[in-house]
């Protein structure tokens, strides 16, 4: 890992580690991390070795993610600085043909609640604190944050978290269903590391890809339509060899040998209003 870069980025046994690295402001975002960020993910997405991606802070920040950076903000608001130029979409973690982790390991607030709550699982050390606070900085719920977690913890309780911009902790983050568990801080990266290891050596990349197509798009699909899509997916999956390869590792109990996925997502940007 660099620590020059505002991201730092590793990859081994198949997982890939983006850390969000600006320890001296809490890991805050910024446009030039935000760049490194998905030059990073994008990476991870055409590394056929790459199997999953796990986010986090630099945990010399003490935060997983606090927001924009304070001093962005007043320029936003002071209008000093334009947003009307060409970026990725924030919901690019959902594209992402692997399955995303979010390790987080301290304050998550802002644009890192967003990049949370766009990952695919979440785990989350003690003492974290979580807020959405776009409605006590006078923004409405950015990047389809409303649409996320209305999805994952229903309209009422979505209401009160965007409503209230009220702080919460990781024990009640648990309770809510926005992560899968809270952990001690020294135990927080070893954790996620196991769970991510156990699917890269044991999960097929492209029923990975297929499934986790279902789970996003599924949300706004028909039972009919997302029936369909199983059946088409199940079709296609059995032309390739990851059907095979399955079956014939667990029938001769043998670690599964599944090729990997590469897809490029660089074409995908969005051009934010005026």
């Amino acid at each position: 890992m660099s620590d020059a870069e505002p991201i730092r980025y590793e990859v081994d046994e198949g997982v890939a580690t983006i850390m969000l690295s600006r320890p001296e402001r809490r890991n805050a975002w910024t446009p030039e991390l935000e760049l490194a960020y998905f030059e990073r993910l994008f990476q991870a997405s055409e590394d056929p070795e790459v199997r999953i991606v796990v986010i986090t802070g630099d945990p010399a920040g003490h935060a997983f993610c606090p927001g924009v950076d304070t001093g962005n903000l007043d320029e936003i608001s002071s209008a000093r600085t334009t947003l009307s130029r060409s970026r990725f979409p924030h919901t690019t973690l959902t594209r992402v043909p692997k399955p995303t982790i979010a390790a987080i390991n301290g304050a998550c607030a802002g644009m890192g609640l967003v990049h949370a709550l766009f990952a695919d699982v979440r785990f989350a050390q003690t003492g974290s604190n979580f807020t959405t606070a776009f409605a006590r900085r006078g923004l409405p719920a950015e990047n389809g944050v409303a649409w996320a977690l209305a999805r994952l913890v229903g309209t009422g309780v979505a209401a009160d978290l965007l409503l209230s911009g009220r702080k919460f902790d990781a024990d009640e983050a648990l309770r809510l269903g926005l992560v899968k568990a809270v952990v001690e801080p020294d135990e927080l990266l070893p954790t996620v590391t196991a769970y991510a290891r156990d699917i890269a050596r044991n999960c097929s990349p492209g029923a990975l890809a297929q499934i986790k197509h279902q789970l996003w798009d599924g949300l706004d699909q028909s039972m009919e339509e997302a029936r369909q899509l199983a059946l088409d997916y199940l079709y296609r999956q059995r032309l390739y060899d990851d059907f095979a390869e399955g079956v014939q590792s667990f029938l001769q109990k043998r670690p599964p040998a599944f090729p990997g996925v590469a897809v490029n997502l660089r074409g995908v940007v969005v051009k934010d209003a005026d």
